[in-house]
């Protein structure tokens, strides 16, 4: 009779695959909202983005099964705000620097309220990698980049609030349903600037398609794959393995869009990544992450 025990090394590759998997949906569902932007400008791919991921997670939660008070819905609009915001500002600074330093940049939000939040040196001195990482990307830059730089930043602060208010959205019992609610606020917020800036372009077949598809890559199959993932390894390995998008956006950018980076660049991509990687074991080290990090992780980033 064979052992029905599950095996842990199989499923720490497994959940690793996923989680990488859900890595490279992100960054390339980034890649592809890009090649939208000559057919309708940043805005309109970010309320196509947001359509696409509220169809998607109505279908999956079904949150109008669901009993809302004033403070659900209050936090599920806020939420949103921040989240289109999040979404608003990435999608500008990528129409205006390369994709891979544009994730590396807003993945200073989290890693910054990481490092605030520590309690010990030993994370908090993990600041120091990520600044220097900051200055070599900066040093590739030109005057002509700073309004990008503006965006990515605002990005990367909107994420951090978005962590913070993951927790709070947690605490009202809303969780997954609140973030769908949360991306059909954002949505209604979106669609008039959409149609205002990018018109007719936005309800052509083809770009309604494209569109959808880059909700669904940035939002439905991470969100799926990274539960998956969380069921089979540690909250802390998950940790390390999100360290990976500024690398996979640079394939990403690549691959979709041919943007090559100098190596003062990869130096800056990489001093960034080790940062989030030191942080996170530091971290692992005293406590386990918070429980709304599938969520914060989910409805990232790119």
């Amino acid at each position: 009779m064979s052992d029905a025990s599950p095996d842990p090394r199989r499923a720490v590759r497994h959940g690793t695959g996923l989680s990488v998997a859900s890595i490279a949906s992100v960054q390339f569902g980034a890649a592809v909202a890009a090649e939208l932007f000559p057919r309708v400008g940043p805005l309109g791919t970010v309320t196509l983005r947001l359509l696409g991921a509220s169809l998607v997670l109505l279908a999956l939660t079904r949150p109008w099964r669901r009993g809302w008070t004033r403070r659900d819905l209050a936090a599920s609009a806020l939420f949103g705000a921040v989240f289109t915001g999040m979404n608003a500002s990435l999608y500008l600074a990528i129409d205006r620097l390369p994709l891979a330093t544009v994730v590396t940049l807003e993945f200073l939000g989290p890693l910054g309220v990481a490092i605030a939040t520590a309690a010990t040196w030993r994370t908090r001195v993990w600041a120091v990698p990520a600044a220097a990482g900051v200055v070599l990307l900066g040093g590739s830059l030109t005057g002509r980049d700073l309004l990008g730089v503006v965006f990515a930043l605002l990005a990367a602060a909107c994420w951090a609030t978005y962590i913070v208010l993951s927790g709070r959205i947690g605490r009202t019992g809303s969780g997954v349903a609140g973030l769908a609610l949360a991306s059909v606020f954002g949505t209604i917020v979106m669609v008039p600037i959409g149609v205002l800036t990018a018109g007719e372009s936005l309800v052509r077949p083809s770009t309604l398609i494209i569109g959808l598809a880059v909700g669904v890559l940035s939002s439905a199959i991470p969100y799926s794959l990274d539960l998956l993932a969380l069921r089979r390894i540690p909250t802390a390995v998950f940790g390390v393995l999100t360290s990976l998008n500024p690398a996979v956006a640079a394939l990403a950018g690549l691959v979709v869009l041919g943007q090559h980076l100098a190596g003062r660049q990869f130096g800056g991509v990489g001093l960034v990544m080790l940062a989030s990687v030191g942080v996170t074991l530091s971290s692992a080290i005293r406590r386990n992450p918070p429980s709304s990090l599938p969520l914060v992780v989910a409805a990232d980033v790119s």
